[in-house]
């Protein structure tokens, strides 16, 4: 008899590509999910891992084995959906994906009420980039993940995942207190043709829109500094090395070296939480998404208070 949790784990390898990040997915140390494959390595007297470079790799044998733990996972988690609709309460684990920002800004308060709410329901929760989510959720890695997408840049979801709007959340201008635009509430994206960039590195949503919305207005922007995190951005900003569109969730207050200004039109991104459809009636999922919902107004508002008053 192989063992649920001994697939879980190499399930887990096959969809994150190294160890580290397969035991991030699941909550376990690096050493507990190898050990976890050595002992299934064992009962299937098979190897499924194979070094190669710092890294390993699947066998031929392992993807098959992690393709059909693949369907075992999804048949265990309907009978659990089953199992807990019968009760009618939020329980078990939830695992629940979010993007870096959202994960900051948002993600404390929503978990903090669920655990107040529901002591039945054990969620966790992992940073994951908003391009994956959708793939984890449709592949029964995460069963919940809140992502983003741009207004100009929907988000494609396959038929076999379904989705909730959260809300908008709206990007400001960031300047140097020093620079020509401080002292103004709102500037148009055609004032900006001649600035220094702070951004995403490519491939990320943020900076994929910003270049797209910039050429449109017919120049190519000078993207002169890449960090991933919004709090390196601003920290760029501060010191007066460029400007940057940052949207307003988990940025957290702005130094005194930096000016929030409103962009005409104003950027915007919306936040979307996904699920797959087969556990669309679990109480855990409805229950985390009414909640996301019912907290997002005051999230936002909170995070709008060092802007000026329309």
């Amino acid at each position: 008899m192989l063992d649920l949790g001994r697939l879980r784990a190499l399930h887990a390898v096959a969809v994150h590509g190294t160890v580290g990040a397969a035991a991030t997915a699941l909550g376990y140390t690096p050493s507990a999910v190898s050990q976890q494959i050595a002992k299934l390595e064992r009962e299937t007297r098979t190897t499924l891992l194979e070094r190669e470079g710092r890294g390993v790799r699947l066998t031929d044998e392992a993807r098959q084995l992690a393709d059909t733990a693949e369907r075992l996972l999804a048949l265990v988690e309907e009978a659990e959906v089953r199992l807990e609709e019968r009760r009618g309460l939020p329980s078990g684990r939830l695992r629940i994906g979010c993007f870096a920002s959202g994960a900051r800004g948002l993600m404390p308060r929503v978990l903090a009420e669920l655990a107040a709410r529901h002591p039945a329901l054990d969620a966790r929760l992992s940073e994951v980039d908003p391009h994956l989510s959708v793939d984890l959720v449709a592949r029964g890695v995460l069963d919940l993940a809140v992502a983003h997408d741009w207004d100009i840049a929907p988000m494609p979801v396959p038929p076999e995942v379904e989705q909730a709007v959260i809300g908008p959340d709206r990007c400001d201008i960031l300047v140097p207190r020093g620079h020509r635009l401080a002292g103004r509430d709102a500037v148009r994206r055609e004032e900006l043709a001649e600035e220094r960039w702070i951004t995403q590195p490519p491939g990320t949503v943020c900076h994929d829109w910003l270049i797209r919305t910039l050429r449109a207005t017919g120049y190519e922007p000078l993207v002169a500094h890449q960090a991933e995190e919004n709090h390196t951005q601003v920290a760029l900003v501060a010191a007066g090395l460029g400007i940057a569109l940052v949207p307003r969730l988990g940025r957290g207050a702005l130094p005194p070296e930096v000016v929030p200004l409103r962009l005409d039109p104003v950027p915007t991104r919306w936040l979307r939480a996904l699920w797959r459809t087969g556990a669309a009636r679990r109480p855990a999922i409805t229950e985390t998404v009414r909640t996301l919902r019912e907290l997002w107004p005051e999230v936002a508002e909170t995070h709008s208070s060092d802007l000026p008053p329309a």
